[in-house]
């Protein structure tokens, strides 16, 4: 459901992320849904008027600014898509359209293009592209996108809190989160709550009630085969009534979310190792030759790493897939919406 394609104000649609299933899209019109070849159409084509039946000519095309995020199809060839940018090619302006599979083509500017059935005429953009930035902070992929990959819509409003939770270990996993999906998450509704370690998770789950309407998806550290966590995920979904429907855990295989963000953005081939028995954040922080004496050397290192982050590709995938899942499960529930 929610990766992305949008058409109204305040909707982003994700696009779905294999394996998982995609979610269904919010009660706002889909205006992505018809993306990818029809049957062709011709310039000066005429049409029939459905209440009449009676043939008659196109109507005059009206000019729209060619802006990025903007649906329209090409009628010669039925494809649809959103404008990603306007570029010249062989000395012509040129149109670039993405459709929903991430596929680009590109089409001469000018008439021939629908937008939501009416015919329209592309004309460049006024004014220098947009250098915008999402609402987290983030550079989006590409532009009228968020940066976790989503469709987006200038304007896009909070939408009321679900029931539904997602819950993460700690204040870098919920600060990590929310700078590359924050923008998604506030349009979905879905609030992300700090659980202060797995060893609550059992309280934690029965004290919140889960059930019809009322999912949790947590995001839980290093969880590996054999593990302290893995145990106590375990007990937890064990113990408490409703637990097993309406509660999905999910972790990464790091120790901590850190070794989640590629380490070539913060210049280096692959994350240090930190002999056991020391603090792992220290270790880094020495390796990387920042400050690491106090707990504020710590937080300024923190934030080092997560200013590093620009979009959902400077993440691992064994992170970044996981949170897609718990989204895809929180959002899913009928009852929820």
């Amino acid at each position: 459901m929610l990766r992305r394609r949008r058409a109204t104000a305040g909707s982003v649609e994700r696009v779905p992320t294999p394996p998982t299933p995609p979610r269904q899209p919010s009660s706002s019109a889909d205006r992505y849904g018809g993306w990818g070849a029809r049957g062709p159409l011709r310039r000066g084509d005429t049409v029939t008027d459905p209440t009449t039946g009676r043939r008659r000519a196109r109507a005059a095309s009206r000019e729209v600014p060619a802006t990025p995020g903007l649906v329209v199809e090409d009628v010669e060839t039925g494809w649809s898509g959103a404008v990603v940018r306007v570029e010249k090619a062989g000395g012509v302006h040129v149109v670039v359209l993405e459709d929903w599979k991430g596929r680009t083509r590109s089409f001469p500017l000018g008439a021939g293009f629908l937008e939501e059935g009416q015919p329209v005429k592309l004309v460049p953009p006024v004014g220098p592209p947009p250098t915008a930035r999402t609402a987290s902070g983030a550079a989006p992929l590409r532009p009228g996108r968020t940066a976790s990959g989503s469709f987006s819509v200038e304007g896009a409003r909070a939408r009321v809190a679900r029931g539904s939770r997602i819950w993460v270990e700690g204040k870098h996993d919920a600060e990590l989160v929310e700078k590359v999906w924050g923008d998604d998450l506030r349009v979905e509704g879905v609030v992300v709550e700090g659980l202060q370690g797995v060893d609550h998770l059992a309280a934690a789950v029965a004290e919140f009630r889960p059930g019809p309407g009322r999912r949790v998806g947590v995001l839980v550290d290093h969880l590996v085969t054999g593990s302290k966590e893995t145990r106590l995920v375990a007990d937890a979904l064990r113990g408490v009534p409703g637990a097993a429907d309406h509660v999905l855990v999910v972790g990464h295989p790091y120790v901590d979310v850190w070794q989640a963000v590629r380490p070539a953005r913060l210049g280096l081939d692959a994350w240090p190792v930190v002999p056991r028995g020391r603090p792992w954040k220290e270790g880094v922080l020495e390796a990387l030759g920042w400050p690491r004496e106090t707990p504020a050397d710590l937080a300024r290192g923190w934030q080092r790493v997560l200013a590093s982050v620009r979009t959902i590709g400077d993440l691992e995938p064994t992170l970044s897939g996981r949170v897609e899942e718990l989204i895809d499960f929180v959002t899913g529930d009928q009852l929820d919406r």
